[in-house]
């Protein structure tokens, strides 16, 4: 099978990337436009192998776009590029617009018109993967049943909007030109090669460094976390036996607070690298919360686990010590992105 993957060089696409050749004979057209969270690093020993093939290019290009899939002629796509950092998305909403729906618009549109070329029995294998998230149902309670496939749209951020949007017209390409499309929603992922704005990464490397770890509100923010290699494996199993037009949520069923997730950060780095000035949880202080913060999300896989075969292996206390002491043995390459100017801007934001 040929797979055009877009986002490859982020930290979820490359994460499929190395699952994808390193676990099958498959091979990876990846489309990715290097912008400031990409890295060819994660990419591993799939970077120089035969079997895959990075294009630099704009989703949002119609004519890239065009002569990726008239070139590459693939059998499938796993769409997973995407601006996906909500604190970004408050401050320029833009990006998010052209990326996550205009981008997906040009991108189906491409393979509308390659799809239309093929035999009968090729288009009867093609897939069109559209990955998302489960910010696009909004926000939970502490008392409300977790999201599942029937939930009700609801999104709250221009991030989560722009998602939404994304799925609407992977669906509506399924119905109104017979596309063979599948959507899959997941909970937060994290693991090795994260950009460190996000929560874990973030607050891995300020309590290492001893600076002060910021926490929106009260902490109490719940999330289900997912370790990326586990969805990695489900994203595959999704696009070799999901059914067209079918959604499938994916999580991991490992809800924590955000002041929890925080805790145990600081913990896991005081048993491997102490540090001599006392426990971390001194550098946490609690500041203002960002605007329209969904309290909860958390993900019933239980669907997606019967139909697919497939339960996410790690739970978060084993994930998050291998996250930390990946990016403990890793510092030549999060040091170079925090020495940044632009990165130097974004490492304040709060968990």
């Amino acid at each position: 099978m040929r797979i055009l993957l877009t986002g490859g060089c982020g930290f979820i696409g490359s994460a499929v990337v190395r699952h994808i050749i390193g676990a099958t004979d498959y091979s990876v057209v990846n489309v990715d436009k290097l912008t400031y969270a990409a890295s060819l690093e994660a990419l591993g020993v799939a970077r120089d192998h035969p079997r895959h093939q990075l294009v630099q290019a704009d989703i949002a290009d119609a004519e890239a776009m065009r002569r990726v899939f008239a070139e590459s002629e693939p059998d499938a796509v796993m769409h997973l590029a995407a601006e996906s950092h909500v604190d970004r998305s408050i401050d320029g909403p833009a990006d998010f617009i052209r990326t996550n729906i205009v981008g997906t618009f040009t991108l189906l549109e491409a393979a509308r018109a390659y799809f239309a070329t093929l035999s009968a029995d090729r288009r009867a294998r093609f897939r069109f993967h559209h990955i998302s998230t489960d910010e696009v149902w909004g926000a939970l309670g502490d008392e409300d049943p977790p999201f599942n496939e029937r939930t009700s749209y609801d999104p709250r951020s221009p991030y989560s909007a722009s998602k939404a949007g994304s799925d609407h017209l992977a669906r509506a390409w399924q119905h109104t030109y017979g596309l063979p499309t599948i959507v899959s929603n997941t909970s937060n992922n994290y693991g090795p090669w994260q950009f460190p704005e996000k929560l874990i990464p973030l607050v891995t490397l300020n309590a290492l460094e001893g600076k002060p770890l910021p926490v929106y509100g009260t902490g109490a923010n719940k999330r289900d976390w997912l370790y990326v290699e586990d969805h990695a494996v489900a994203l595959l199993r999704v696009l070799e036996h999901g059914v067209p037009g079918q959604t499938y949520a994916i999580g991991a069923r490992q809800p924590r607070r955000n002041l929890d997730v925080v805790h145990a950060i600081c913990a896991v780095l005081d048993e491997l690298v102490p540090d001599p000035a006392g426990a971390r949880e001194r550098l946490i202080h609690f500041v203002t919360d960002r605007p329209g913060h969904d309290f909860r999300y958390e993900i019933d896989p239980s669907e997606t686990e019967r139909a697919l075969g497939w339960r996410a292996e790690h739970d978060f206390a084993a994930g998050l010590r291998k996250t930390v002491a990946w990016y403990l043995e890793n510092r030549a390459w999060w040091e170079a992105i925090r020495a940044k100017t632009y990165a130097g801007q974004r490492l304040g934001t709060a968990a």
